[in-house]
């Protein structure tokens, strides 16, 4: 007998993967072009979380999601000038 390998849609959500990518200290556009490369290495509905101090990044992640495909799950300031992206990879 055959065993489903894959996880019934109910639990994929739970499958997920998160990785964590820390950009702080880094000049527009490397933020961005960080999170791209980590992205691209990832499955369809994982999540990358990116710390960032540059502070055009909250912008500059709102248009790279949008035109990239990817979901921006949230976003904020964690401290003075210190933000952070949750970002939900694309099918």
């Amino acid at each position: 007998m055959r065993r489903n390998r894959t996880a019934p849609s109910r639990f994929r959500d739970l499958a997920m993967a998160v990785h964590k990518l820390d950009a702080t200290g880094l000049k527009c556009p490397m933020p961005v072009l960080r999170a791209s490369r980590a992205l691209r290495r990832l499955n369809g509905g994982d999540v990358l979380i990116v710390l960032a101090t540059d502070p055009a990044a909250p912008k500059d992640f709102v248009q790279f999601c949008a035109a990239a495909g990817h979901r921006l799950k949230d976003s904020g300031e964690d401290a003075p000038g210190v933000y952070h992206f949750e970002i939900e990879v694309g099918a």
